[in-house]
């Protein structure tokens, strides 16, 4: 896919004013505590973590004059889609993402969103499908610098030999999205338990 064209039905956009409010949510999934950030009504960043505590840290490096506001665009759409995602009811999301960084991480990212829910790529099948065969690494450098998790997939690469690699919000999450996902074998999937309840206090 070229960066620009319509795939996972995302609106995509690549430029930052640094003029605009970036706005803050923080809610919890079932895979780990998450927080998001949005700027201009588009979805700029979505991060996971195992720890809750690993938030504040996030925030000062990558947003630290962020207003705390749930209600500021797209994070209704977000948490909505979200809850779909989690129920298994949803499979694509539909939100306007600003993905801001190279030309090359930008078409990374890209391809990212053609990973269909339940399936999973290697580091290498990524990079042939660009043109790019020998730029393996480059490509696992841009796949672990995604900046929104969960609806562009960086979670859906793995290694050659099927291990989990690398994963921003740490493997336990990873495995948690791909054996929730029905991406991992099923004896491996039934050793893993969620990490709460559903989302958004909803039964």
């Amino acid at each position: 896919m070229r960066l620009g064209e319509r795939s996972a039905s995302a609106t995509i956009r690549h430029d930052m004013s640094p003029c605009e409010t970036e706005f803050l949510t923080f809610f919890e999934l079932p895979f780990g505590f998450a927080a998001a950030i949005a700027s201009g009504g588009a979805l700029t960043r979505l991060a996971l973590f195992e720890d809750g505590g690993a938030r504040g840290a996030w925030i000062e490096r990558h947003a630290p004059g962020a207003r705390n506001d749930d209600d500021a665009a797209p994070f209704g759409a977000l948490r909505e889609q979200l809850d779909g995602y989690c129920r298994t009811s949803l499979s694509e999301f539909d939100l306007p993402l600003r993905l801001v960084g190279t030309p090359f991480q930008q078409e990374v990212w890209g391809a990212l969103l053609q990973i269909p829910r339940g399936e999973t790529t290697t580091y290498a099948r990524l990079a042939r499908s660009l043109g790019r065969p020998r730029a393996v690494r480059a490509v696992g450098q841009a796949n672990g610098r995604n900046p929104i998790s969960v609806v562009v997939p960086c979670h859906r690469v793995i290694g050659a030999s099927g291990e989990l690699t690398g994963y921003a919000g740490g493997i336990g999450i990873k495995r948690r999205l791909l054996a929730f996902e029905g991406a991992l074998p099923e004896a491996a999937a039934e050793t893993l338990p969620l990490f709460g309840p559903p989302p958004f206090g909803t039964p």
